[in-house]
């Protein structure tokens, strides 16, 4: 084990006799079954990679709760990034009560779907700014889940609340598997140019064409992400399980590790680990145990 953790700065896992992810249907329908975080508990670890962050995947109040759980019983868990309707009047109080729940110091930060929301300008929007405000004022960081389209937006938004850590999801999903790089390129390299902005090197593999992606296929989108941002603002996620549409675990770590193996050993430990602790501010410390129960 090295001295210094590798996090994947981005997971889920669901269970499906709790209640029913209806996003996956159609073309996802591999992933309508349970995930645990035991079913890759393996991999991982002979990927190296020590600690986790938890990302929800539904706007419903009860999901946060029981990810806090999870992570209160796993120590492989380094953080949860949770949800919050930003829109509503006592976001302030919800987040409070999120963080006075068990296990509530690992919060870490809150996630909305923007990919789906039909209004470009959504987080422009004042109601949303003012929850995006109380998430800043928790100390916590907001994932930006988006798509290109809504990279002006983003923009604005980071740019008018400088006290917030933002973290753009799945690089705001370029259109890898058709090989074109611009509006998108421009869009986050405007983006990267706030300091309060970091990215995730994540969800690569399911943007790109899922049976016949190579690394050099994906190469020059991870490194428009370093350019723009840097590689100290660079988080490794897997994406799992989502990532297993288009590869396993092991092959999602050993292809970020590809990507990223022109840079130097610090700015290689950056992105597997230093930039996601100083964007979700994490332990310094590995938090895995052998003996720790997985579910």
């Amino acid at each position: 084990m090295t001295s210094v953790a590798r996090i994947d700065a981005h997971m889920h896992v669901w269970d499906l006799a709790v209640r029913d992810q209806p996003w996956t249907a159609g073309d996802l329908a591999p992933l309508h079954r349970s995930f645990a975080l035991a079913d890759v508990a393996d991999e991982r670890e002979r990927a190296g990679i020590e600690g986790v962050v938890l990302v929800q995947t539904l706007a419903v109040p009860e999901e946060t709760p029981e990810l806090l759980m999870l992570a209160g019983a796993n120590t492989a868990v380094a953080g949860v990034v949770g949800w919050v309707d930003l829109t509503s009047a006592d976001v302030s109080e919800r987040l409070c009560r999120l963080q006075a729940e068990p296990f509530g110091d690992r919060l870490v930060g809150i996630r909305h779907l923007v990919q789906g929301e039909a209004d470009p300008r959504w987080l422009c929007r004042p109601d949303v700014r003012r929850g995006l405000f109380a998430v800043a004022d928790a100390g916590l960081a907001y994932d930006l889940l988006i798509l290109p389209h809504q990279l002006g937006a983003a923009h604005e938004t980071a740019a008018a609340i400088p006290e917030l850590r933002f973290v753009v999801d799945h690089l705001a999903k370029p259109a890898i598997a058709t090989g074109r790089i611009e509006p998108w390129a421009t869009g986050l390299r405007a983006l990267g140019s706030l300091p309060n902005v970091t990215c995730k090197l994540s969800g690569m593999v399911t943007e790109a064409d899922w049976t016949s992606w190579t690394v050099a296929q994906l190469r020059p989108y991870a490194e428009s992400v370093l350019d723009a941002f840097g590689a100290d603002r660079v988080l490794f996620g897997s994406d799992w399980p989502v990532c297993t549409l288009a590869g396993s675990y092991d092959e999602v770590v050993r292809t970020a590790e590809r990507l990223v193996e022109a840079l130097d050993p610090a700015e290689r430990e950056a992105v597997f680990g230093g930039a996601a602790r100083a964007a979700y501010r994490l332990s310094p410390a590995a938090r895995t145990s052998p003996g720790n129960a997985e579910t």
